[in-house]
């Protein structure tokens, strides 16, 4: 299986703009900035590379646990996940340190303890966890 995206830049880092298109076509022309993304941190001026990767982790990390979680006899009624991609200047660029995700879950006959097993387990075994190896990725979660 092969997913792809492509990225068109115009300009220089600063002044230019971009655009974003996915193979689904969920994001279609979609634009992108320096503004984007360093500087608007409420995130309502467009999209960047690191929002979209923690969307990727949250949404991966989620359908493992569902996953795991049917296998065990106990399917979620629902999974609330968020991923916090952090991103640090390094030198004179800048350098992703981590992916810390929150979890919610709604699954009815668990334990607590059965569901940090398993949560922790899909945390460590989704595909882009496996991909992002080289920064540190926590997991805070509760049954709710």
């Amino acid at each position: 299986m092969k997913r792809h995206a492509t990225a068109n830049w115009q300009g220089s880092l600063a002044d230019g703009k971009g655009t974003l298109d996915t193979q689904s076509g969920a994001l279609s022309s979609h634009g992108y900035s320096f503004k984007s993304r360093f500087e608007d941190e409420n995130g309502k001026s467009g999209t960047n590379p690191e929002e979209l990767l923690a969307a990727a982790h949250a949404g991966c990390f989620a359908m493992q646990l569902s996953h795991m979680l049917a296998e065990n006899g106990t399917p979620a009624d629902s999974l609330d996940a968020k991923s916090v991609v952090e991103v640090e200047q390094e030198g004179e660029g800048f350098a992703i340190r981590s992916s810390k995700i929150t979890l919610e879950g709604q699954v009815p006959g668990i334990d607590e303890e059965t569901f940090m097993k398993l949560a922790t387990k899909a945390k460590d075994g989704c595909p882009l966890s496996k991909a992002l190896a080289a920064i540190d990725i926590t997991l805070d979660a509760r049954l709710v």
